[in-house]
């Protein structure tokens, strides 16, 4: 049977916090048992277990949910767009489902009751600013690691991170509400008392309001890399069933204007952003240019988009006939009109000739419409 794509997120969702909370609490029981007496030492080895699970999980379930793991990080990624409201429901429903599995899964696995409440009581003033600190370092590290487009260290800094935290913050860093209602279920090394929970899922979401603030200011233009949170999702495996067989489903979408050099360009690019492969995106002038504006090219820049190696291209009859939606931008009459496609057109000013100024609007506009056009081509198929 096949998942749907939002079955699949969830599931991984689900799976990768389970196996995170067994990482937790299992390497704190196995720290416990071989080194007895130590606590220094089994901190060490708790946290280097977790953090190299961390890794590996991310790396494991990213590609399909963007491996969060984490309310803290689902609920700021919505904030930033990344996922829908009805995306964060689920993930964070599937992350306290699969937190609280993992939790029964370590206790059985080392012969400790499936569930027993927590005697450890963590109360205090500190504890709470260190979880408060713990959380914020941690989204700053996840989205400024997705800001920069460098997502194949993403869990590699997610980890180093939470290996060091257990050592720099007087809490141990939790860092996640799910882990932390987890923790509640084992009476282990890594467990906190369940009336102790409450005042560390607040500030834990203290600290990811916080860091969503500083997020916003260092990076204004987070929301165009909120969908590479975690990790970017791959979404290139959308199928569908067809006569027996497996076919692709993607659709295929033409920006056109005259040269193909300014607005076009954009488009092409931000789509191609945003869609992760779920799209096939082309663009074409209908008197193309020698060159691409050069300050269009700046304003991609600076959100992180390269488009150093395109190049004006002309329209043709081959790529009009291959489209099945055409978004024309100012190309006129010169845009033929053929039946069976879905036109549209967007008005918007020409760069050319502009300062980056003025064409960072132009920009902006541009990508509110993309992100409209891909959630309604990906819900009609």
């Amino acid at each position: 049977m096949l998942l749907t794509e939002t079955g699949r997120k969830a599931l991984a969702e689900l799976i990768g916090t389970a196996l995170l909370v067994i990482a937790v609490i299992g390497s704190g029981i196995a720290a416990q048992r071989l080194s007895p007496g130590d606590v220094g030492l089994q901190l060490f080895e708790s946290a280097a277990a977790t953090a190299g699970a961390l890794i590996a999980i991310i790396l494991a379930v990213g590609p399909v949910s963007g491996a969060h793991l984490n309310p803290a990080v689902t609920v700021v990624d919505r904030l930033f767009g990344g996922v829908s409201t009805s995306e964060a429901i689920l993930y964070v429903a599937a992350q306290f489902v699969g937190a609280g599995l993992g939790a029964v899964v370590a206790n059985v696995m080392f012969s400790e009751p499936a569930v027993r409440w927590s005697t450890t009581t963590r109360s205090s003033g500190p504890l709470w600013l260190a979880e408060a600190v713990a959380t914020f370092g941690l989204l700053l590290v996840v989205f400024a690691v997705a800001r920069s487009g460098r997502a194949s260290a993403a869990p590699f800094a997610v980890g180093a991170y939470i290996g060091g935290a257990y050592f720099f913050t007087a809490s141990t860093s939790f860092a996640n509400p799910a882990v932390t209602f987890a923790r509640t279920l084992s009476d282990t090394f890594a467990g906190i008392r369940p009336s102790s929970a409450p005042a560390f899922m607040v500030f834990e979401l203290v600290g990811a309001a916080g860091a969503a603030v500083v997020i916003h200011a260092l990076y204004p233009t987070m929301r165009q890399h909120a969908d590479d949170v975690v990790v970017p999702q791959d979404h290139t495996g959308r199928l569908a069933q067809a006569e027996g067989g497996i076919v692709s489903d993607v659709p295929e979408v033409l920006f056109v204007c005259v040269h193909n050099a300014g607005r076009s360009q954009m488009a092409a690019a931000l789509l191609d952003h945003h869609a992760k492969g779920r799209v096939h995106v082309r663009s074409a002038g209908s008197d193309p240019a020698d060159r691409i504006n050069q300050a269009v090219a700046d304003a991609l820049d600076e959100i992180g988009l390269d488009i150093s190696k395109e190049f004006p291209k002309p329209l043709t009859d081959e790529v009009l006939h291959a489209a099945d939606v055409v978004i024309t931008m100012g190309c006129g009459d010169a845009c033929p009109l053929y039946p069976g496609k879905r036109y549209l057109d967007w008005e918007l000013p020409d760069p050319a000739g502009k300062p980056i100024e003025q064409v960072r609007p132009i920009r902006d506009e541009i990508d509110r419409k993309v992100r409209l056009l891909l959630d309604d081509l990906l819900a009609s198929h």
